[in-house]
């Protein structure tokens, strides 16, 4: 038995040592992306470098990118665009005039990708972005930008349609119900808003708290006073990183005891990890969940994605792995797939062949519209229940129950 396991384990690291052998003999595809390695957006812009980082690494284990006889790797161009819209764009003319770049991957966050993309447009560069939900992105016309993400709208629409349905358990109406808003002056959480807004208004919930993050995203003190004075039923925060985690620690320290609260990036800000029970029974809004049945054939299932994630970094290892890292290494996994498709390197095919994807991954569906928007996932809501982060909306993926009333002080 034991010779056995001995001779299969050689097998297994013979093999893996031929992998890495044939990898290397492969030539690069090189690619740029200007990227948040500073600034407000660091946390989350680390993230994604992460994932395209894994992904690259796992896709050279598995071969790499194979175009007939030939096979090759991805290799990234990196600059920190200090989290600033105008030196993202000075860097994506760079990368494009300078370091001759024919592709490229999308920065953290729409703002950034908003600046960018302008950019990569003009120069017909195929760009892929994991971090730009922005839906003003693809009203613009864009022909060369392709997103492998949810739209923001979509984001926290799944809170407005539970706050509803909680209200008519209780033998209320949806007029019953009284949301307040607090967003960052970005055009990602301003889609996020204008959504909430949208679907509260189209279920006769009145609108009670309409408010801006200041700047820096340190202080929402001001903002939570009037939801204890006004009480409402459903808060809505998006603010990034740095946003969820002023607020979850706020709102402990200031006891908000609003019955549903809803945000972005809590996995990004471990909010879990930092705040401990001021987390609880928070809704946090994601674009994948490692508990969701998906999968392929080069990450495997979700699960195991977010194991060999968590292996490779094991900074992660006591947290959640942020859907921000999965999305980039699924932008990375839809280059490999079109680069196969197209067969060449001439990015007018490549640019073609991504247009046309329509591919299952551990991420799930990717398929773009004409606008460039993925049109074959949807979002999920995960709340934090005892420190755990558990899918509870919509119910076709729900794995647990939703605790409602939030307990104040939880």
């Amino acid at each position: 038995m034991m010779k056995t396991k001995t001779v299969s384990l050689a097998i297994g690291a013979l093999l893996a040592s031929t992998a890495i052998a044939a990898a290397a003999d492969c030539e690069d595809i090189r690619i740029g992306a200007a990227i948040s390695l500073t600034g407000k957006y660091a946390t989350n812009g680390v993230h994604t470098q992460n994932g395209y980082e894994f992904a690259i690494k796992k896709i050279a284990e598995n071969g790499g990118v194979k175009m007939g006889d030939k096979c090759y790797n991805f290799k990234v161009t990196y600059y920190d665009d200090e989290s600033k819209g105008d030196r993202a764009a000075t860097l994506a003319e760079r990368l494009i005039n300078q370091d001759k770049v024919q592709y490229m991957l999308g920065p953290y966050s729409s703002g950034m990708t908003k600046a960018i993309a302008p950019v990569t447009e003009k120069y017909k560069i195929p760009m892929i972005e994991a971090e730009g939900a922005s839906r003003s992105l693809f009203n613009k016309g864009y022909k060369y930008l392709f997103a492998v993400l949810s739209t923001s709208e979509q984001y926290l629409a799944s809170a407005v349609a539970l706050a509803e349905e909680k209200a008519k358990e209780a033998g209320k109406t949806a007029a019953d119900v009284k949301v307040a808003i607090a967003v960052e002056n970005d055009p990602f959480s301003l889609d996020i808003r204008a959504g909430v807004m949208e679907d509260s208004k189209k279920a006769g919930m009145k609108v009670v708290i309409d408010e801006k993050l200041p700047r820096d995203l340190s202080d929402m003190t001001a903002i939570l006073t009037k939801v204890k004075l006004l009480k409402p039923d459903l808060l809505v925060v998006s603010g990034h990183s740095k946003g969820a985690a002023t607020a979850v620690r706020q709102i402990g320290e200031q006891k908000i005891a609003a019955p549903m609260i809803a945000m972005t990036h809590c996995e990004a800000a471990d909010v879990t990890g930092n705040f401990g029970a001021s987390a609880n029974d928070i809704l946090c809004s994601t674009q994948w969940a490692e508990t969701l049945t998906y999968e392929d054939p080069i990450f495997g299932t979700a699960a195991n994605y977010e194991t060999e994630f968590k292996a490779a970094y094991p900074e992660y290892a006591k947290k959640k792995v942020p859907y921000q890292t999965a999305q980039a290494s699924a932008a990375i996994y839809v280059y490999k797939d079109a680069f196969e498709r197209a067969g060449s390197l001439d990015k007018e095919k490549v640019r073609d062949a991504i247009a046309a994807t329509d591919m299952k991954t551990f991420y799930g569906g990717i398929k773009f519209s004409d606008a460039g928007n993925n049109i074959a996932k949807p979002m999920v809501l995960r709340q934090i229940q005892d420190g755990k982060y558990n899918v509870v909306a919509p119910s076709a993926f729900a794995s647990h129950k939703v605790n409602y009333p939030r307990k104040p002080g939880s």
